[in-house]
Order: C-alpha cells, then structure tokens, then sequence
C-alpha cells in the first residue's frame, strides 16, 4: 500500500499504539464544549441536510468497521428519508480511522468527493459495501472503486501518497480521540450527546423528537 513510512507510524498499529501515541500529547479539557463539536479541524465537514436544521447529528466512523457499515445499511436511509431530507436534521460524517487501511479510503474518498458531500458519502457506501473485499484485498478494491469514479490506477496511487492530505486526516482523529474522547466506532453525537456504538433507529428517534420541540 503506497502510504508513507511517517503515516504507519503515526496511526501506530499494534494494540494499544494509538493509545500510547495519544497519550503523549498535551491534554484537553475534559468538558466537551459546543464550539468543539461544531467545527472542523483540518478538513472541512462532510455534511448532507439543511444547515438550520435544529438537530445535527455527527457521526465518527470508519470504512473497515462492520457496524458503522451495519448502520448504513439498516438505520441510516430511514434516518435520511425522514429527518434529514425533510429539513430536521444536519447529518455531519468524520472519518475515525481504526487502521491504515482506513485512512487509505479516507484520502480516496476525499479525493473523490473534492468537497461534494454527496459524492463523498456515496463512496464511503460503496466501501462499506465492499467490506470483505477491501479487507482482503485493499489496493485493488480501491483502484476499482477510483475507475468507476474515473480515476486511473496512476491518479489512485498519487492520491494515497499525498502527505498534506495524510497529516489533516491524522490530525483530526487526534482532535477527535483528545478533545471529543471518541475511542470507536461508530460514535455519534446528538446536539452534542453521544451515542457509542451501532443503534436502532427508534433510540435516534427517541433523541431526535424532543429536540424538535424545544
């Protein structure tokens, strides 16, 4: 996989690595504040839905990750068809890398989106989809999936290589791992309470309909 020696490194992947890494950095505050959640670090939000909406909804996750793909998959598009295409919610999605094959499809996913929200997530789907197979075989699948966005395997390959875009991905995992103290995924946050792990659509709904009459 064409990602740098400096980026393995960085994302530490033996158990506890990233843990030991984190905790070499200088701590936060430990209050989660608004202002916090509410904006991005390096790279700018990948956001669907109204930005007025009075529910926003964030979510960390990872392409290799079987629950955030589960959650696609089963909760997201009622999610979607009901709040945030109906003006209710802003959904926000951050990438949360758990390997280097995460932050891999981070950078292709970014590359292919440049800075279209939809184009963005649409791939993440296809990933998650191709879970098994990204996992087993991690360049070819994503040459693939750059083809079919019309990138050539040369395009593909440059893009993983690129060093700015490596260190902004890491630099918000450690935002996001310091700051918001998210360990997994998928973690949500609701008008800025979390969520840990895959749930059902009702608990977002039991969360969602309060807020919209307030």
């Amino acid at each position: 996989m064409p990602i740098s020696r400096r980026a393995f490194h960085a994302l530490c992947l033996v158990p506890g690595g990233i843990a030991a890494l984190l905790a070499g950095l200088p701590q936060q505050a430990s209050a989660l504040e608004a202002a916090d959640l509410a904006k991005p670090v390096s790279l700018p939000d990948v956001a669907l839905g109204a930005a007025s909406a009075p529910v926003t909804i964030i979510e960390y996750a990872a392409p290799t990750c079987p629950h955030c793909a589960a959650f696609d998959r089963e909760v997201f598009p009622r999610l979607k068809a009901e709040y945030i295409d109906t003006g209710k919610v802003r959904y926000v999605f951050r990438e949360f890398p758990l390997n280097i094959k995460d932050v891999a499809c981070a950078m292709l996913a970014r590359r292919i989106g440049n800075g279209d929200s939809g184009r963005y997530v649409a791939v993440i789907e296809t990933m998650w989809r191709e879970q098994d197979r990204l996992l087993e075989k991690t360049t070819d699948t994503l040459k693939l999936i750059g083809k079919q966005a019309g990138l050539s395997a040369q395009a593909v390959e440059d893009c993983l290589k690129d060093q700015v875009l490596l260190d902004k991905i890491n630099a918000d995992r450690r935002f996001a791992s310091d700051v918001l103290k998210v360990e997994g995924t998928p973690t949500f946050f609701i008008n800025g309470e979390m969520i840990v792990g895959e749930a059902a659509f009702e608990e977002f709904e039991n969360k969602i309909k309060p807020l919209l009459k307030s």
